[in-house]
């Protein structure tokens, strides 16, 4: 079975609770995650992983009200918890999204899917050589390289941002990037910071039909080039503060050994 796992919770450091805020009159970023892949022509299942912790009950309460299936697992090893949830689902292929871009593409999400059938890859997605926009992630791989990384994965960034052991080169998988014919990783529309926000709330305002594909965007980008500069000053830097915790666990070891 082809399942997508969109990976959510509400404690965000740079904007709390931002997927369950409106970017339109009616629905949430959360909302707009799941509306967007339900076009997905690939895609069998759909679940939201999300943390055991209380702060996250909302997020099921509102997905059980909304009958989408979700799992509930570890906040830090989030590795685990979609590995978790894999077996729980018993996915043989898994697309993973976060829920931070409501404006992901099914077209694109399709395409890198095909890709991972076509190449008979281990992990396929189009963020290796970044020439998509950021808010159009997606990454594809199998159970079994799932759980090879959930084996030997072990610093703190592989196990928090689940991908990292497999898209390491040292580490034997065969990888499969998708290329845009053109480079437009200058655009941003995933969900960060406020300004983030502001700028889906307003291409949702300007973009009339649904789903709402990379086509649509780049041709309000060309119509109305200012509505993009109300996160032009926001740095894409998420992955971060993981390789800082990665510095302190190996300090850690070092000073076991000795």
């Amino acid at each position: 079975m082809i399942g997508c796992i969109i990976q959510a919770r509400v404690g965000s450091t740079r904007l709390p609770r931002k997927i369950l805020k409106k970017v339109d009159n009616n629905f949430t970023v959360l909302d707009y995650v799941i509306k967007q892949l339900q076009s997905s022509k690939k895609i069998e299942k759909i679940i939201v992983a999300t943390t055991v912790l209380e702060e996250d009950d909302g997020i099921c309460d509102y997905l059980s009200s909304k009958k989408i299936e979700f799992f509930r697992g570890s906040s830090k090893d989030v590795l685990d918890r979609f590995f978790q949830c894999t077996k729980k689902f018993s996915l043989d292929i898994i697309i993973r999204i976060t829920s931070d871009n409501p404006l992901i593409d099914p077209d694109i999400v399709d395409l890198v899917i095909e890709e991972y059938q076509d190449k008979k890859c281990d992990f396929a997605t189009n963020t290796i050589m970044r020439t998509f926009p950021y808010g159009t992630e997606v990454e594809v791989f199998s159970f079994e390289t799932l759980k090879k990384a959930w084996k030997n994965a072990k610093k703190p960034s592989e196990r928090e941002h689940v991908t990292p052991f497999i898209r390491d080169p040292q580490n034997g998988f065969n990888l499969v990037n998708l290329k845009h014919q053109k480079n437009l990783s200058h655009l941003r529309y995933t969900v960060d910071k406020i300004e983030d926000l502001k700028l889906v709330k307003e291409i949702i305002k300007n973009i009339p039909t649904r789903p709402i594909l990379m086509k649509d965007i780049i041709d309000l980008y060309k119509k109305k080039p200012e509505i993009f500069k109300i996160n032009a000053n926001v740095k894409h830097d998420g992955f971060l503060s993981s390789l800082k915790n990665d510095e302190a666990y190996f300090k850690s070891e070092d000073n076991s050994l000795t």
